[in-house]
């Protein structure tokens, strides 16, 4: 018989970012191992307009936030008959926020007697510069948070040993499984480099085409990447930035003052569809961040086979292993390494970065978050009770 088992986000689509193309790919894995998923997460704008949308998300309404984001501020509003035709069937909870969600998450599970795991997707010290306080009061306040709403629930998954160690030190000491966030990874192993991607980007033959995929956010040191491409001071380099965020104008004036707009190409928001190519088209992929759990898109460089320069911070260590080339996250290492990407593929390099992207994929996170669910819905020892908030 399957699992009856509800998401609760702070986020959904039509936004997308890592934390919901992480909570779409498990729910996907878990309904075609038979089990059934319930989303419940903020109404976001542009939005489908109906609010059960496929029987499988339920939208509660939701405020826009004061800073400059595509979160919202959820009203913890679910009506009766959702509590009573899908929370109250649930087997567990699984909560993909802290904030309101988490705590509704939280409520439910213990109202109604279910298990509550949590996933550890974003590192929330990492955030503090969207809060209008003083920076180290808001990490402070950030890790009281974390550690508080850790040691409620019955586990909490993190997708790399670096986030596990750093509950740790906070004083988080709930059960804590590591299980990395999945992709499609033949999707992206099935990316070919394609002159047609390089022309449509005007980039010619004699040029090296870096490519860099996120939200464009303070958190993902865009500034230090185009900082590092103005040193390199390489005519050969072009940029191409895919995505948008909130920082993106300040990042397009950043390259104006640094002299490099011209050989900067901001793409905007990608369909996903177009990034498997768009890797493996290019001659080195680039990640300076060092804010990431864990980073999809550093799994789907891996899987495409990308030559990657990333930061070097724990995490991305864990993830990127020995497919890539680990620098300081300083301006002067970056443009070190990007003078010296080369203008022709690797195949080993190719071969050994599809190799180690095995291990992100949606079946081995299905698997592992299954036998997590199976451990949490035994029978519990006479006298051991759940966790109480």
């Amino acid at each position: 018989m399957g699992v009856r088992i509800g998401f609760f986000t702070e986020v959904y689509r039509p936004v997308v970012n890592g934390v919901v193309e992480s909570i779409d790919g498990l729910a996907e894995g878990l309904r075609e191992r038979g089990h059934a998923v319930y989303c419940f997460a903020p109404r976001m704008p542009g939005a489908q307009s109906a609010p059960e949308r496929d029987g499988r998300i339920f939208e509660m309404p939701s405020l826009p936030l004061p800073a400059n984001t595509p979160y919202r501020l959820t009203l913890p509003l679910v009506s009766r008959r959702n509590v009573n035709n899908v929370i109250k069937r649930l087997s567990l909870v699984h909560a993909h926020s802290m904030f309101v969600t988490g705590w509704m998450a939280l409520r439910y599970a213990r109202r109604y007697g279910m298990p509550i795991v949590y996933t550890y997707h974003t590192k929330l010290e990492a955030y503090a510069h969207y809060i209008p306080f003083e920076p180290n009061a808001t990490r402070f306040a950030a890790s009281q948070l974390t550690r508080t709403f850790g040691n409620l629930v019955d586990a909490i998954v993190v997708p790399t040993p670096a986030m596990a160690l750093h509950l740790r030190e906070i004083g988080v000491e709930a059960r804590i499984e590591i299980v990395p966030s999945g992709i499609d990874v033949e999707r992206f192993a099935a990316g070919r480099r394609d002159e047609r991607v390089r022309a449509r980007l005007r980039i010619r033959e004699s040029e090296r085409m870096v490519l860099f995929v996120s939200r464009l956010a303070r958190e993902k040191n865009v500034d230090l990447l185009l900082e590092a491409f103005a040193d390199a001071n390489d005519p050969a380099l072009r940029l191409v930035i895919a995505g948008d965020g909130p920082a993106r104008d300040e990042l397009e004036n950043r390259a104006i003052e640094l002299g490099v707009r011209d050989m900067v190409i901001f793409l905007g928001a990608v369909e996903r569809d177009v990034l498997p190519d768009l890797y493996a088209s290019a001659d080195a992929f680039v990640f300076p961040s060092t804010s990431e759990t864990q980073g999809l898109v550093q799994a789907e460089a891996l899987a495409a086979g990308a030559r990657i320069i990333a930061a070097d911070a724990p995490q991305n260590r864990e993830v990127l292993g020995d497919g890539a080339l680990l620098v300081r996250p300083t301006r002067e290492a970056f443009a070190r390494a990007l003078r010296e990407v080369p203008a022709s593929p690797d195949a080993a390099l190719a071969q050994r970065a599809k190799t180690a992207s095995a291990r992100f994929s949606i079946e081995r996170q299905t698997e592992r978050m299954l036998e997590l669910y199976a451990s949490l819905l035994e029978p519990q020892p006479e006298g051991a009770g759940r966790r109480t908030a």
